[in-house]
């Protein structure tokens, strides 16, 4: 029996803002201290029931930025994760890493025994998503991936409207991501900066050297580490256009991707149109223009679902989340945000710490799929062709090329997922 067992009344008084013992805590790690990971640690920060014990980053800035939003508290820090992960104390682990540390660090936590919240995308490629879902079931280990709709109030509330039969027979989605970057411009090779451990960073992806405009953010738009906007922002946008449609792997996916607007150094595109098609003749649309000055339905990102008498558009109009009915006339007929809360997914993820209960956005029924969507959507963009994809074996029908960007390469390092 582990102590994270006994809870009793603590879980209730986790979520109301209640005091709770030190010893009803559940103690947890933050791996990757840049901007998306100082909002989590902040989130837990506010939470009762947790206690943040670890941090972890190859940065030492982010270190020193990310020990002063812990308040009252004096949590241990390391540039290694396997450090964090060798405490036999602590509960979960927060994982805020670029997209290619993803899968590794997520395997090595559950190994060790430990929960695991796991930024979006799931995994860098596909093959690493799988093993995700292999590490999470051997180990018994909750795995919540970062697509906060799924614990957002508002916008489950869009989801049974739209299957609740008032916009009729549910056809298709649109995911789309049309909001304006800014170019990252060119740079060379250079020494790294004090305070970082580059060979770490990097990992267990191919070598690169050090470039200031492939690393800190910007490494979304380098293939070796990201997964561009694809995986980036439009991961969530999709996950929620799947969730609605009642979908899991697509049959078909075709459409296009190439970098047609900025002359820099961003290796992955700027522009994308992807359709996917299901076994029930479903299909879902992602559309990329990231070079854009305006948005599409008065929103940059958000996502459509389209029925046979209404449409449903889910979005963040004003910095709120929430959803806008249209009927077949186009007319609006209702906007509904009310409620919901940044920190919701974070505390379904603590509660299922606590319980043993599934999470809102499971690694295996959630993340791992929904990340699929983003991997083959890249394939299609990097080889210009249209794929069949075999969803009981996760594979590519006869094209060799196209499935070999299903797994990566990896350079000699002690985080290598094994079986990859």
């Amino acid at each position: 029996m582990n102590r994270r067992y006994f809870f009793g009344a603590a879980l209730t008084a986790a979520f109301d803002g209640r005091a709770v013992a030190a010893s009803d805590k559940v103690r947890v790690g933050m791996i990757g201290l840049g901007g998306r990971g100082r909002a989590l640690l902040g989130q837990c920060a506010r939470t009762p029931a947790v206690s943040v014990a670890w941090l972890c980053d190859i940065d030492q800035a982010n270190l020193e930025r990310a020990s002063k939003l812990v308040a009252g508290g004096a949590p241990k820090t390391t540039g290694d994760l396997r450090r964090m992960l060798e405490d036999q104390q602590l509960d979960a682990v927060f994982i805020a890493t670029p997209d290619h540390w993803h899968a590794p660090a997520t395997i090595l936590a559950c190994d060790a025994g430990k929960d695991v919240y796991v930024e979006k995308p799931a995994s860098h490629n596909l093959r690493e998503g799988r093993l995700m879902v292999e590490a999470a079931r051997r180990n018994q280990r909750i795995v919540q991936h970062g697509t906060q709709g799924r614990s957002h109030s508002a916008v489950i509330r869009a989801m049974e409207y739209a299957n609740s039969g008032k916009i009729g027979k549910v056809l298709a989605a649109k995911a789309w991501n049309v909001q304006l970057r800014k170019n990252i411009g060119h740079a060379t090779d250079g020494p790294v900066p004090r305070g970082i451990d580059y060979d770490t960073w990097v990992g267990p992806a191919e070598w690169m050297p050090y470039k200031p405009n492939r690393f800190h953010y910007t490494w979304h738009w380098c293939w070796n580490f990201g997964t561009g906007d694809m995986g980036n922002d439009g991961a969530h946008q999709i996950d929620q256009a799947r969730w609605a449609l009642g979908v899991d792997y697509p049959v078909r996916v075709s459409g296009m991707g190439a970098k047609l607007f900025f002359e820099d150094d961003q290796e992955t595109p700027d522009t994308m149109n992807v359709t996917f098609e299901y076994a029930n003749g479903k299909i879902l649309i992602w559309e990329m223009r990231i070079w854009n000055p305006y948005g599409m339905e008065q929103i940059d990102n958000a996502m459509g679902i389209y029925g046979t008498e209404g449409m449903v558009q889910v979005g963040d109009w004003d910095r709120k989340a929430g959803f806008k009915v249209f009927d077949r006339d186009g007319k609006q007929v209702l906007h509904d945000s009310e409620g919901g809360r940044g920190d919701d997914h974070l505390a379904n993820f603590v509660e299922c710490v606590r319980t043993r209960k599934a999470p809102n956005a499971a690694i295996e029924t959630a993340g791992h799929i929904s990340a699929v969507h983003c991997h083959l959507g890249n394939i299609v963009a990097r080889t210009g062709r249209n794929l069949k994809f075999d969803a009981k074996t996760e594979t590519i029908a006869a094209d060799a090329e196209a499935s070999a960007l299903l797994r990566r390469k990896y350079r000699p390092h002690w985080s290598v997922p094994r079986n990859v």
